[in-house]
Parts: C-alpha cells; structure tokens; sequence
C-alpha cells in the first residue's frame, strides 16, 4: 500500500512515518494529563511550574554554566522567558549567576549546589516512574528505545536547526 501511495505522489510522506505522528501525540498527552512534569517535581520538594523547572534542568544537565541565550537556545524558548524564569531561580537558591571570564559584560548561570540536588531529585522521580512504565520490557528493548529515542530527538533537532537558517 505504501508503494502505491508513494508511486502516485512521490511527495508523499511514508505510511510509517505518518503512523508514529499521532503516537508521539498521544505519548505527549498522557504524559501532560497525567501530570507527570508536576508529580515529579512534587516529589521532589520543589516548589516551580514547569518552564522553571525545564531551565533548571537544562542547566544541570549542561556540561557548563551557560548565558541566558544559551538556555534559550537548548531549550527552544525566547531569552525574556528564560531571564524570568532564572530570575525565580534565583530568587529560590536553586541557581545564580558567575562572571563569564571571557566576557566581563555577560553573566554565566549555573545551579547551585541546592539546584543540583533539586535537580537530581527530580530527574530520580521521572527515572523512576519511566522505568516502572516499562517495568516489562527486555533489556535489548530499552535499549533500542533510548537509541532510537535519542536519534530521532538529535536529527528532529538538526532539521529544525535547519529550517531556522
């Protein structure tokens, strides 16, 4: 069926492709009505909305302190939300703001140690509920989750990159 498809219009996208659309929406779903972001930030201790916590995230997970722009980029946002949102961060403990040493002008963001402690507590929680979700799965299964998983979020990105130029 997908060949006759392709075969009458060659701009067609694949069948497969098409098929894997509305699963990634339904996944999206589930995991916002199910509130998974809030429960694990709950059981965390902390006290943040979900864009608070995805920057403090994206600075933990960064192998360096990074600049507001930074963080905007990493996490596709505009700059104004994330100074915000760093700002309640701020404001909590949860992260400050270093001199760039190769920029006396800029500011470099970087969790705390409280930040980092926040951010593990929370990483552990969605680890946790993730892996009793595919409590069931084989070894060899997860494992081509997190490669494919991770493939398709690398070239989404790329083609987005992409796109933006």
């Amino acid at each position: 069926m997908e060949s006759e498809v392709n075969a009458e219009s060659p701009d067609a996208p694949s069948t497969d492709v098409l098929a894997v659309v509305p699963r990634l929406a339904q996944l999206s779903n589930a995991v916002n009505r199910g509130r998974l972001t809030e429960r694990a930030a709950e059981a965390a201790g902390l006290a943040l909305d979900r864009p608070a916590v995805g920057v403090l995230m994206t600075l933990h997970m960064a192998d360096r302190p990074l600049r507001i722009g930074e963080i905007a980029e990493r996490m596709q946002v505009v700059g104004p939300h994330v100074t915000r949102q760093v700002q309640s961060l701020e404001r909590r403990g949860l992260a400050h703001r270093i001199s760039d040493p190769h920029d006396r002008r800029a500011s470099l963001i970087e969790p705390t140690s409280e930040g980092t402690r926040a951010a593990n507590r929370y990483a552990s929680s969605l680890v946790g509920w993730f892996s009793e979700a595919i409590a069931g799965w084989t070894d060899e299964e997860r494992a081509d989750l997190g490669r494919l998983l991770g493939r398709l979020v690398d070239d989404v990105t790329a083609h987005l990159g992409r796109l933006e130029e």
